[in-house]
């Protein structure tokens, strides 16, 4: 989701972009991405690339500490070796969620996850790899394209499907397309460091999400929705509590906040399906 949209806005910038998926290029195959690097010597590079399944990871703790942890390193080095920076999207979840309001660079780290784990071991294993990185934070990420709850929530209600939400976990939703330009920012910056990426507002739990996007779409009507505890959840992966985001460095470095998460929901919901063309 956060690929295509990076892709999509570089693009119209004029920006020459080369954009891989799984299929296409493994983070986790050295030789494979130098092979690439050596090839295409880019100039930038974002690595939106991640295994975000949070229970799979809890499951399968050598897979996403390949993909969330090695993989970043191995394109920071790479980047490194042609000149590039390297912008690499981590998580919210790198904090507990103990804290009561928004998490800033300030805060320090402690993962309840091996997801979280390891893609705060891959924050540092890119930056030691690479002086030009770029760590870029970011949570509750919806937009077209995307496999999750927050990106599904009106097609759902649609379909008639009854909507499980959480009331009392917190965080920052984020627009992709919002980020994406973000991202692009940072980029035509160059200043290494970490930032915190997230839509503006106070944040939201998974049921006012979910009711907002419902009632700024039109299907709020008939809409089955279970509001439920965290804790009645029986899942493998700890999960933070609150996991909301400001950052510290953005609007020092000239950029303005990004909009309120609720008018990107409202352009997200008003927007039609995107096509499926083969090519």
């Amino acid at each position: 989701m956060v690929g295509r949209a990076v892709a999509a806005y570089c693009a119209s910038l004029g920006d020459t972009v080369l954009a891989y998926d799984r299929q296409t290029l493994d983070i986790t195959d050295e030789a494979a991405v130098a092979a690439v690097f050596e090839r295409e010597r880019p100039e930038v590079v974002f690595n939106c690339a991640a295994w975000t399944n949070v229970d799979g990871c809890e499951r399968d703790a050598a897979r996403a500490y390949s993909v969330n942890a090695r993989g970043p390193q191995i394109l920071a080095a790479q980047a490194r070796r042609c000149g590039a920076s390297l912008l690499t999207i981590s998580t919210d979840f790198v904090f507990d969620g103990a804290k009561q309001g928004f998490y800033t660079q300030r805060d320090d780290p402690n993962p309840l996850s091996v997801y979280g784990a390891a893609k705060l071991e891959g924050e540092r294993r890119a930056q030691e790899a690479n002086a030009r990185t770029l760590v870029i934070r970011t949570g509750w990420i919806f937009g077209p394209g995307g496999p999750n709850f927050l990106s599904k929530v009106i097609e759902l209600a649609q379909a008639g499907a009854r909507l499980t939400v959480i009331r009392d976990a917190y965080g920052t939703p984020t627009y992709a397309k919002d980020l994406a330009k973000r991202l692009r920012e940072l980029a035509e910056r160059d200043l290494p460091a970490i930032y915190h990426v997230v839509n503006s507002g106070e944040g939201a739990s998974y049921e006012e999400f979910a009711r907002a996007a419902l009632a700024l779409s039109g299907r709020e009507e008939g809409a089955v929705i279970e509001s439920v505890s965290m804790d009645d959840l029986e899942r493998p992966a700890p999960r933070p509590r609150n996991s909301r985001l400001r950052c510290l460095i953005s609007e020092a470095i000239g950029l303005e906040p990004l909009p309120l998460w609720l008018d990107s929901l409202k352009h997200f919901a008003a927007s039609p399906p995107e096509l499926k063309i083969a090519v």
